[in-house]
């Protein structure tokens, strides 16, 4: 599905501004949201995550070059409670829209699914490195695409549920930032 003109005025959560305003591409967005929000709270982030700054500036900079790609819907948590499937598990319907809709690239939506498909189970981390090769593989997205956008999504979602790690959201997303190789540049 197309992203609309309206998806492109929709905010995501944790943000008080369209995410393409003033941009008129999905990743460029991208970049100066994952600014704001590593400016939210950014001595929480800082006090877990080494060397912060450079990891944000390095996350926008690899954004800002990523190749234009179709603006199409986005959705942001595609996991196993938010996909209907019929009894031939075809999938028949996306639930739970507003966490991170809006018009955007689908190798974002690809590189967050990988990650959050399975994000505290005991092989989460294999099923995050398993799943990105396979989407980069199956739909010709390059690994580093996925790899930065997972970057992003992690330095733009990790205060939403608190900072007190009381439901791990933030303890996901710290690993995620010192593990990526774009963000903690290894």
């Amino acid at each position: 599905m197309p992203g609309t003109d309206a998806m492109r005025r929709l905010t995501v959560q944790g943000d008080d501004r369209p995410l393409w305003r003033d941009h008129d591409r999905f990743q460029d967005a991208l970049a100066a949201l994952a600014a704001r929000a590593a400016t939210r709270h950014g001595a929480a982030l800082a006090a877990q995550v080494p060397d912060v700054d450079a990891g944000v500036e390095r996350t926008q900079t690899a954004l800002r070059l990523l190749p234009d790609a179709p603006v199409t819907a986005i959705h942001g948590d595609l996991v196993p409670p938010n996909i209907h499937v019929d009894a031939a598990c075809r999938p028949v319907a996306v639930l739970d829209f507003g966490f991170y809709t809006t018009a955007g690239d689908p190798a974002f939506e690809a590189a967050v699914t990988a990650a959050v498909w399975d994000m505290y189970g005991p092989h989460a981390a294999e099923h995050t490195a398993e799943l990105t090769r396979l989407f980069a593989h199956e739909l010709g997205y390059a690994p580093t695409t996925l790899t930065v956008c997972q970057a992003a999504y992690a330095l733009t979602t990790y205060d939403l549920f608190g900072l007190d790690d009381s439901d791990g959201h933030i303890r996901w997303c710290v690993e995620r930032l010192r593990h990526n190789a774009v963000f903690s540049a290894r």
